[in-house]
């Protein structure tokens, strides 16, 4: 298994502590969900004239980039200029640093258009955006989230862009917690197109002060109640060979775990999968 962990989780590290501390606890890898202050790290000097001290940093650590998660909203027509604008300095920096995937987002005015509209808003915008200088040496990453998170809904949006390089980033909670469905439902919609999986574990607990509106509260892999031992064999059975990623979310959720403490929790469940 390829194992990384998304900077969400370590809001505080610089990038120095990320490269020497993913190192340390086993990481294969590291996906660049902000960087200290600044959650889009393609607008830091690390990623653009400091790039190659970025570079040595990581490979001393022997520390891959399994992704860059950004903020594109794919099926949203009003943000197209800042699709593409995000999308050009998110492939200057992919490509400096070898990086096999892109996260972007669904989203899109739903309630309104209807799946359907905005599967074809999302099919224009990738098109568009493939079409960009070295777009294509990538795996563009829909995360199985907002409005597209449904087993339909997501097969959805992936016969209607039916392209090579565009699939899914199947977050292992989402499309439970959230979807309501088995992981054998949302394997039989996503198969053969799962390029990522995000990996994060929770409890239903009303109750917990520092719990979220929807009343879910994060906890450590494999100690609360998603299905994540079944999706993950499902994938396994399945010969998936990309990276599991711990989303951390502490950026969102301060009262989480410190990554010092989080980050094993999530090599250990990993490696008792094996």
């Amino acid at each position: 298994m390829k194992l990384s962990f998304m900077t969400l989780g370590c809001p505080e590290w610089d990038l120095q502590t990320i490269c020497t501390q993913g190192a340390a606890m086993g990481f294969d890898a590291v996906d660049f969900r902000g960087l200290l202050d600044e959650i889009d790290v393609t607008k830091l000097p690390q990623f653009t004239s400091g790039m190659a001290e970025t570079k040595r940093m990581l490979s001393d650590a022997e520390l891959a980039v399994s992704g860059i998660s950004t903020s594109l909203h794919v099926c949203d027509a009003g943000k197209r200029e800042a699709n593409i604008e995000e999308a050009k300095r998110t492939i200057d920096v992919g490509r400096a640093l070898n990086v096999p995937n892109i996260r972007v987002f669904g989203y899109g005015d739903v309630p309104n258009l209807g799946h359907e509209a905005a599967a074809k808003i999302g099919a224009d915008t990738m098109q568009e955006l493939l079409e960009l200088p070295d777009a294509h040496q990538f795996k563009w990453c829909f995360e199985t989230h907002d409005h597209w998170v449904r087993a339909a809904d997501c097969k959805l949006l992936l016969n209607a862009i039916d392209l090579p390089n565009f699939g899914a980033l199947w977050d292992l909670g989402h499309t439970w917690r959230v979807g309501k469905e088995t992981s054998a439902d949302t394997w039989a919609a996503l198969k053969g197109r799962v390029f990522y999986v995000h990996v994060k574990d929770a409890v239903h607990d009303p109750s917990h002060p520092h719990a979220p509106k929807d009343s879910w509260r994060y906890v450590a892999p494999g100690t609360g109640e998603l299905p994540l031992k079944e999706a993950a064999l499902i994938l396994l059975d399945n010969s998936y060979d990309g990276y599991w990623l711990f989303e951390h979310e502490k950026r969102w959720h301060p009262n989480l775990a410190e990554p010092e403490i989080a980050f094993p929790q999530f090599i250990e469940w990993a490696k008792g999968l094996c």
